[in-house]
């Protein structure tokens, strides 16, 4: 039997390098962009705790001997709140933008070009629809492990309890097993849900109702798939963390001694001392995000290219890179699907 996802990996590199070369430092630089806001977003919810005593009353005394001086008052958590809002704020719109992104990012796979300005201004409503999904399964994602959290260390939190060795012991798994279910279901959405909604114009769940027949028909290619992509991303990761390593230590030879120049002039002039560490960091800094970001476009070029392929071998129909296929396998008809 052929395992489309084994096949593809060779074909995924052809294609990525037909695309990405020779250099075009204006295609590299937008889709550098592009995969600066695909790279993933996170959110956290903090929580606080308050204690209060009427006033006229003689206050009892803090655990632990600390003061009541200490607790934050109303302005306090007014300029907490504010900047737990403005945080929120930031990750949502970078959630938002990467999730029009990923419609951006398969489109410039597709026709092999990258014009953001307009692809965005095609798919923006299907990204909301992604951004809502992934909201939404961000949030049901973290009520989980919160309410299994404070199943385990809510009493000790509380007051009434200690934390139980068996709860613990069962939320191990839960949270192996919920990281696996939500990782699966989010990658599939990205790497096949999306490109149907892309070609079929599909909202999200009429884009998964669309592809459910075929993950279920096919459901051996697509586990090959999850452990195949895997391994691909698992190898990708280590040689661009090397590659970086190596971009850092390159960088930081020269860089660093402008940064001695600079301490040593601390001791002359503290003020152009300071100007030149700051330069240079500034310089490391901006440098390793550029090199980061160009070494992320072939490494995502080429792990999206692989599930395109996959796609496509497995149903015809959502086949986005048809032309692409044929170049790389040397056809001259559409291949079909098994």
């Amino acid at each position: 039997m052929t395992y489309y996802a084994l096949d593809a990996i060779d074909d995924a590199g052809a294609a990525a390098r037909d695309l990405l070369w020779p250099f075009d430092l204006g295609l590299w630089a937008r889709l550098a962009l592009v995969v600066f806001f695909i790279g993933g977003s996170g959110t956290g919810f903090p929580f606080q705790y308050t204690n209060s005593v009427p006033s006229g009353t003689d206050a009892p005394p803090v655990p632990g001997g600390v003061p009541d001086a200490v607790a934050p008052g109303g302005a306090e958590l007014a300029v907490i709140g504010l900047i737990v809002g403005l945080i929120a704020f930031v990750l949502l719109g970078l959630l938002l933008i990467g999730s029009v992104m990923e419609f951006v990012f398969v489109e410039s796979l597709r026709e092999e070009a990258a014009h953001v300005r307009e692809y965005w201004g095609r798919y923006w409503r299907l990204g909301l629809r992604l951004f809502g999904f992934r909201l939404v399964l961000g949030l049901l994602t973290v009520g989980v492990v919160a309410a299994a959290i404070f199943a385990i260390a809510g009493p000790a939190i509380l007051g009434y309890g200690g934390i139980s060795v068996g709860l613990v012991l069962l939320a191990i798994p839960l949270f192996v097993v919920l990281s696996i279910l939500t990782g699966l279901v989010g990658g599939f959405t990205t790497m096949f849900v999306v490109p149907i909604m892309l070609k079929e114009d599909r909202g999200l769940l009429s884009a998964w109702r669309r592809f459910w027949p075929t993950l279920t028909g096919q459901w051996k290619q697509y586990v090959v798939y999850a452990i195949v992509g895997f391994v691909l991303q698992l190898a990708v990761g280590i040689a661009v963390s090397i590659l970086t390593v190596f971009a850092a230590v390159v960088l930081a030879i020269p860089l660093g001694i402008v940064g001695l120049v600079g301490f040593g002039l601390l001791n002359v002039v503290q003020i152009a001392g300071w100007v030149v560490i700051a330069i240079a960091a500034v310089l490391f800094g901006l440098a390793m995000i550029a090199f980061g970001l160009l070494i992320g476009v072939p490494a995502q070029t080429y792990l999206r290219y692989h599930a395109l392929f996959v796609l496509g071998d497995t149903d015809a129909d959502f086949d986005l890179i048809a032309e692409r296929r044929r170049a790389v396998r040397g056809e001259s008809t559409d291949t079909d699907a098994a």
